[in-house]
């Protein structure tokens, strides 16, 4: 067997694998928000532990394919997400706190990991995201304030995190921007519920379908921000493994 034909072989594999993990993740997710749509409680319970941790292996999977590492902190970012997931299930204030610190940690992950891909590069266009969102913050912190009691401090804190990620989010391109935003509008969802406003029809499905299409869009524009700078360099040698390598990478984050 050839050297082209194996590597042909061993990158297909990897696709498969990545695809069949993207597949799972999708499913998990339909039934999950299925289970909200229907109130089913065991249901929810038991795919919402798998979401973060599907997305991080088909992440991972996705860019060795490709013949490529992931960045190095977004395994960490959807792990630590998926553990505020299970925390924030358990339902009393001290898990809640938890859970918070947990995604806090993984805004950590997601603004570094943004920022060494040159998000803030353009300095124009990064002040005048900034501006945007420091102004919705400042709008929506004021609102909420009066009605989160002994919250107030952690989702102030925790939502100056959230604004980050979306700021540093659009410097990448539309995919990460668009993802932030909706990690955005998720969390602000779950602001409002705290804050016992009034809840829109279907308020936890919203929730969850703005948030596992934010985590999704995240990963996979991080993954193609590490593709992209590489590829039009590759050397004519490598053709064959290169464009097998690009087009699983495509293939498997689309």
């Amino acid at each position: 067997m050839s050297i082209r034909t194996t590597t042909r072989a061993v990158l297909g594999g990897r696709l498969r694998s990545a695809t069949g993990l993207l597949t799972g993740f999708a499913a998990t997710s339909a039934a999950h928000l299925g289970a909200l749509l229907t109130d089913t409680p065991a249901l929810r319970h038991a795919t919402k532990p798998a979401l973060m941790p599907l997305l991080a292996a088909h992440s991972v999977t996705a860019a060795t394919a490709a013949g490529r590492e992931a960045p190095k902190l977004l395994a960490p970012a959807l792990l630590l997400s998926g553990g505020g997931d299970v925390l924030l299930q358990l339902g009393d204030d001290t898990a809640f706190l938890a859970g918070m610190g947990s995604f806090a940690a993984a805004h950590v992950c997601y603004v570094t990991m943004f920022v060494r891909q040159g998000a803030l590069t353009d300095r124009r266009r990064a002040l005048i995201v900034t501006a945007a969102y420091a102004t919705a913050w400042a709008v929506m912190v004021g609102r909420l304030w009066p009605d989160l009691g002994g919250l107030r401090t952690p989702v102030a804190g925790y939502s100056l995190l959230l604004a980050s990620t979306a700021v540093t989010s659009a410097g990448l391109g539309w995919r990460t921007g668009l993802g932030g935003a909706l990690f955005l509008l998720s969390d602000t969802l779950i602001a409002t519920k705290l804050a016992k406003w009034r809840e829109l029809p279907g308020h936890q499905f919203w929730i969850m379908a703005t948030y596992l299409l934010a985590q999704y869009l995240l990963a996979s524009g991080l993954l193609r921000a590490a593709e992209a700078p590489e590829t039009p360099r590759a050397p004519r040698a490598s053709t064959a493994a290169g464009v097998t390598g690009g087009s699983a990478a495509r293939a498997a984050t689309a």
